[in-house]
């Protein structure tokens, strides 16, 4: 029979800041390259190398080939939703640039968490999912409609939750995951309501997106999200 969690295991992978660092490199969900994620780690590309394999072995991150090249991502939404959780209990870094610090504000104001929203942006658009009906006061789907009248294509047979409570870590509250905030995000980008901050997983609310998406975010978390 096998045992409870090895939780020591898990927790001994992210126990070195530069594997924590291309984790959180990877939290918007996309493929990026070894030498990519060295950068973003401040690593040597030989040391981001030992790391990444770590991670490999460790189920955090996948692989895969295209060409001669290697492009890694986190392993899964689960990863993504299990680093953002550690981020609710963890400390804040230190900040020691002017950069680092606008960085952090990006992040607090949006960011995508793997494929769904988060910061202050998800927890707005959670938060309007509920009080137009979309969603009940436990999180749950009540309603699609609304979301289809905007052509949100939502996901038909999927294995994954339609939607879950997911601990945003700058917030302190609760924004949504799943099969369904995926596909909102997804909607989001394509019509340009949202765009992304520099290349990393901050995003904003675009001036289209506040004039859309009136009936979903009130005026003052838009202004904020902006």
């Amino acid at each position: 029979m096998p045992g409870d969690a090895d939780i020591a295991a898990v927790a001994s992978v992210l126990a070195d800041r530069s594997r924590a660092a291309i984790c959180q490199a990877l939290l918007d969900g996309r493929f990026r390259t070894a030498g990519e994620l060295a950068q973003a780690a401040r690593v040597a590309p030989s040391t981001a190398s030992e790391h990444l394999a770590r991670l490999l072995a460790g189920g955090f991150v996948e692989v895969t080939r295209q060409g001669r090249h290697r492009y890694y991502r986190l392993a899964g939404p689960d990863v993504a939703a299990a680093l953002e959780a550690l981020g609710a209990i963890a400390p804040t870094s230190p900040v020691n640039s002017l950069g680092e610090s606008r960085a952090g504000a990006d992040l607090r104001v949006g960011r995508t968490c793997y494929d769904h929203l988060a910061g202050q942006l998800g927890v707005a658009v959670t938060e309007g999912l509920v009080r137009t009906g979309v969603l009940n006061t436990d999180l749950a789907v009540q309603d699609v409609a609304p979301l289809e009248a905007i052509g949100v294509a939502l996901p038909q047979g999927s294995r994954r939750p339609l939607v879950r409570p997911c601990i945003d870590w700058t917030e302190r509250c609760y924004h949504v995951a799943g099969a369904m905030p995926a596909a909102v995000t997804t909607a989001f980008f394509e019509r340009g309501w949202i765009t992304r901050v520099g290349r990393g997983r901050a995003v904003r609310i675009t001036d289209r997106g506040r004039d859309e998406l009136r009936w979903l975010i009130d005026e003052s978390a838009a202004q904020q999200s902006a």
